[in-house]
Order: structure tokens, then sequence, then C-alpha cells
């Protein structure tokens, strides 16, 4: 039988208490542990896309790491942390109710819809009606993935993440598809900028972009905001994007509405939300289409 994420928790933690863990090898470690057969291992979801005991691993892995307890290094890898660590020495279950003593995973799983109507991303069924219940764990998966992407986007290298932003600036529609219609500015940092994207073929007008690949905590403050006016002014610029994978503080905020210029500050919360929505770093593995009654079709 095929074991469920909430008993993965375990053993995935236990697997990566001594070193950084391969993903797929922990999968395959987890399988002889719990002694599946060949069709237990192949097993697909409904999308075809993944195999059952793959998926439940990876979200083992997923809640571990938002609870801190594990923690993403680089790609599908992982290793133990200290209150992994403990965790483990505990004599108590590790699940869903283990983890909610800690706070990062509470705010993870706890997740207000626009109209406030759901409070919670697992809502019991005797309270949601079914298309809430959908829509609360696509949220649910979105948000986890939102989580993974701008872990995942803090440690690339700075070239890299310059490169990224311009990939998903021309995805949202900014510029076109030509060559040369967005660049990065590569070490040299051209004064406080590090991307520019043409808006026409003659480059006549222009967006400057600053990019900060920071860690969660350090915000951006309102010193980097003037510095980069300086720079839009340095090149007569008139629009101008800030992206930091951290946050902005208050008085940066301020900052950039009191300039005279045309500053967008995008956070890390915003730029995991965009690279979902345009497939940067991602990509579609299902498509549902929620059905309804055509009212209209039945009318005598």
């Amino acid at each position: 039988m095929i074991p469920s994420y909430q008993e993965l928790m375990k053993p995935v933690l236990d697997a990566a208490k001594n070193e950084e863990v391969k993903l797929s090898d922990v999968t395959e470690l987890l399988a002889e542990k719990f002694n599946l057969t060949k069709e237990e291992k192949t097993q697909l979801l409904p999308s075809g896309r993944q195999a059952v005991f793959t998926n439940r691993v990876g979200w083992a892995k997923t809640y571990l790491v938002k609870a801190g307890l594990l923690d993403s290094t680089k790609r599908a890898h992982f290793i133990i942390t200290s209150l992994g660590l403990k965790a483990l020495k505990s004599s108590e279950k590790i699940n869903n109710h283990y983890l909610k003593r800690f706070d990062d995973f509470n705010a993870f799983t706890k997740q207000k819809n626009n109209d406030d109507k759901i409070k919670e991303t697992n809502i019991p069924d005797n309270i949601a009606t079914p298309d809430e219940l959908l829509r609360a764990s696509y949220k649910q998966i979105n948000d986890a993935l939102s989580v993974e992407i701008l872990s995942r986007t803090r440690k690339v290298t700075p070239a890299f993440f310059e490169q990224l932003l311009i990939e998903l600036l021309l995805a949202m529609g900014y510029g076109d598809s030509n060559e040369g219609m967005a660049y990065t500015l590569g070490k040299s940092g051209d004064n406080g900028v590090d991307g520019v994207i043409n808006q026409d073929p003659l480059g006549v007008d222009q967006i400057y972009i600053q990019a900060k690949r920071n860690a969660q905590g350090n915000n951006v403050g309102s010193g980097d905001i003037r510095d980069f006016f300086g720079a839009l002014n340095l090149k007569k610029a008139q629009k101008g994007i800030f992206i930091t994978t951290s946050d902005f503080t208050p008085s940066a905020v301020q900052t950039a509405k009191d300039l005279g210029m045309r500053i967008v500050l995008i956070n890390g919360k915003e730029l995991a939300k965009l690279m979902l929505r345009y497939n940067i770093g991602s990509r579609d593995e299902q498509v549902l289409h929620l059905k309804k009654i055509d009212e209209d079709f039945f009318e005598d």
C-alpha cells in the first residue's frame, strides 16, 4: 500500500539527516523501505504525468521545507535543519498536526481567499462546497509552488537571475520577441541598472531594470530606491522596474511614491506569482475544466 505524504514525512527527514540528498534518490530509497511493488511504484496520478508515490514524497518534502525542518539547497536537493534534527530525536509523530507548531507552516496552510469565505486551505467537507474545495486545493498547490520557486530563485547566480527577469518581462508583453529588444548589462552594473527592455525597435522608449537577489528578511531600503532613481536620471529615463526576491521597507515604498518618476516595485511574493503565471521556471502539468450547466441551452 502506498503511504500517505504525512506518513512519509519522518522517513524523508531521516533520509537527509547526514548530508545533502537528491529528491529522486530519496524517492527510490523510500520505495524500497516501504517494500512497494512495481505496480505501486509506477501507479500514476490522473494526469498520467507523475507517479503517485513520487508526488507524495515531493509533498512531504515541501511541507517539511515550509515548516523549516528541511532546507532546499539546489535543484531537487535538500538537507535537514536543526529543527529537523530536533524533530527526528523526538518520539512524537511527524505529521501536519506536529508541523502546526511552526509559524511559517501555519502561514502556509492558513490562507484566505479574496472573499474571505475560506479561512483555511484544508476545509472540512461538511463546510465547503465541492467547487470551493477545488479552488482551495488549487490555491494550496500554487502557494506551495510559489514558496519553492522563490526559494530556488534566491539561490541562482546573479547573471541567471537577471536573465530570468528579462525572460519574465518579455513573457508579460514588454518589448517583443525580436532579438536585441531586451538584454542584461552584465557585471558592470552600468551605474545601478541591470537590464534594459526596448519598447520599440529603435530603443526610443526604454524600461530599465534593477534586480536584487536578496535573502528573506534582507529588505530593500529607501537608499537603494534613491540610487536607482539617480541611475535612471543619468539615462534620462522615465520608467524603471525594481525587483527583489525579498521585500521593500515601508520607507522604500514611500520613497518610490514620492519620486517624480514612474518606478514599479515588485517584491518576492509578487515575483513568484508572476513566474508561475507566465511559466518562468514552471510549466503546466494538467489543465482542468470546471463545467456548469448551460441554462440557456435547455430553455424552450
